[in-house]
């Protein structure tokens, strides 16, 4: 027996007054422009256990990677507070403007190359909003209030009741959770951990991102929801210039499937129809609302959840799988598709060249940077007796995972006196230090501007000079 599973409430009758719509725009809306709340139906089959393994691996990484540490360094950290980006034993700086700059372009284009080869994959399999919306707080939804049907008679109900107020509890402690891990990416569990075992008052900064964080991540899950795809998210506005007619995407067989006709007491094989029976399981699984045999939208995130339900009911009324399956526009429409194509293989030369040139530049990097600039103010100062002094800020950034103690000297010295507060300047892990230098010339010895170099040695093998220009009576301006 198929199980029959009510439509939604309809939607009021479209007139002429201002703000109504000959039709829905969205999904998710009314034609009357209200909310239309999507409640899902649940369908279990192959996909759904394969995503599910791909949801809980992917949240194990989210949730262990800022305590793994590759080299000393956490594994991922987008520390927004000091401006660096750690990746896997790796700091990438402000100043690595160009390794930046690769490593982004190399995300871009990979992206670009699974959406031409696999369609959305990245929405329905790895994105994290479908991942904790469809493997974490939707199924504790369905714990507290039931099936797609009980839902619906609560939406109906209205108000607030116990068990939904129960649940919204336990999604703000949910969402404080995601938060707090949210927050060890960009802050690291070190920061984190202070925060969370000091009072408020001796971090109000700090509480406020935290309650802040929990807050949207609460209104996300709760209440923005699909949404989030359907409305904000860009990815599916580009989605168009990326897709070719030979890309994989979840797709009704409109030959196979049409015409449509209910079941009925006469032998399917006596029916001059299609295989599709017009149960709309695949509507009411789509977590976006969406009817997949309308063709490709822009609406769908490539969940596959329509493919495990239309799958179940072919089960059912012995007919094969695949119905709705993945597969691109043109092998639907000439039964024959091409993998190999121009922007498929223009994609992974590009991923080539750059993520080369990224591995390339980034195993070249020095183990410490070393930057020189002028003292804050007047250039320089002249005394009464004539001596003239220049100040320099030396500031070095340890790139290591260890401690280093950096010796300074000065080369091109003659006739100068120079003074180094801190020699030896000590700086730890993956930590910048500034020092003052202050060089100081007898009368007549700088005329305009004399280069020096400040030679830097770390004492293990690492040793820089830094070219640096003192300036004088005479200086150009």
């Amino acid at each position: 027996m198929l199980a029959v599973v009510p439509d939604p409430p309809p939607s009021p009758p479209h007139d002429n007054r201002p703000g109504t719509a000959p039709g829905r725009v969205l999904s998710t809306l009314n034609e009357d422009g209200t909310r239309r709340w999507v409640r899902p139906e649940l369908a279990i089959g192959p996909f759904y256990y394969r995503r599910l393994f791909v949801a809980w691996f992917l949240i194990a990484s989210f949730i262990g990677l800022p305590f793994v540490r590759v080299g000393g360094k956490p594994a991922m950290l987008f520390d927004v507070l000091h401006r660096r980006f750690t990746f896997f034993g790796s700091t990438f700086l402000p100043t690595d403007t160009v390794l930046l700059m690769l490593l982004m372009l190399t995300i871009f284009l990979t992206i670009f190359l699974l959406t031409a080869l696999f369609g959305r994959v990245w929405c329905g399999w790895g994105c994290p909003q479908t991942v904790y919306m469809e493997y974490v707080f939707r199924p504790i939804e369905r714990l507290f209030d039931g099936n797609r049907n009980k839902q619906i008679a609560l939406d109906q109900k209205g108000g607030l009741q116990p068990k939904r107020m129960l649940k919204f509890a336990v999604f703000a402690v949910l969402s404080f959770g995601v938060a707090n891990i949210f927050l060890a990416w960009f802050i690291g569990v070190e920061e984190l951990s202070h925060w969370m075992n000091h009072a408020p008052s001796e971090h109000p900064a700090g509480f406020a991102i935290v309650a802040g964080t929990t807050v949207l991540m609460f209104i996300d899950f709760a209440w923005f929801r699909e949404q989030m795809c359907v409305v904000a998210c860009p990815y599916a506005r580009i989605q168009a210039a990326l897709l070719d007619k030979s890309s994989l995407i979840v797709a009704y067989d409109v030959n196979r499937g049409e015409p449509r006709g209910k079941l009925s007491k006469v032998k399917l094989e006596d029916l001059k129809i299609g295989d599709c029976i017009d149960c709309k399981a695949c509507v009411y699984t789509c977590p976006t609302n969406i009817d997949i045999r309308e063709g490709l939208q822009m609406e769908c995130i490539s969940c596959t959840q329509c493919i495990d339900a239309c799958d179940n009911v072919m089960d059912k009324i012995n007919k094969p799988r695949g119905l709705i399956r993945y597969t691109s526009q043109e092998r639907l429409a000439t039964g024959a598709g091409k993998v190999l194509r121009l922007r498929v293989m223009l994609y992974p030369l590009a991923i080539l060249i750059v993520g080369g040139a990224l591995g390339y530049l980034a195993s070249h990097r020095t183990p410490a940077e070393v930057t020189a600039l002028r003292g804050i103010g007047a250039p320089f100062t002249e005394a009464s007796d004539g001596v003239v002094t220049n100040q320099i800020r030396l500031k070095i950034h340890n790139r290591t995972a260890h401690t280093h103690a950096y010796k300074l000297a000065l080369a091109n010295a003659d006739g100068l006196k120079w003074i180094a507060p801190e020699n030896p300047l000590t700086v730890t892990a993956d930590h910048a230090v500034t020092t003052t230098i202050f060089v100081e010339s007898q009368p007549n010895v700088i005329q305009g501007e004399k280069l020096i170099e400040i030679h830097v040695d770390d004492g293990s093998g690492f040793t820089t000079e830094v070219a640096f220009r003192l300036l004088g009576p005479g200086a150009k301006k």
